[in-house]
């Protein structure tokens, strides 16, 4: 019994990771885009 939640548990762990890596390679920024520079402002 405690084999199949240990499984179970395991799925979810591999699950929730594989969800994590493909969210964080689908925004990657346009190759257009620029960083625009701060203003320097001391006021």
């Amino acid at each position: 019994m405690w084999i199949v939640l240990l499984v179970i548990a395991l799925l979810f762990v591999l699950g929730g990771a594989l969800i994590l890596l493909r969210s964080a390679n689908s925004h990657k920024i346009p190759e257009g885009v620029k960083a625009q520079p701060y203003d320097e402002d001391d006021d």
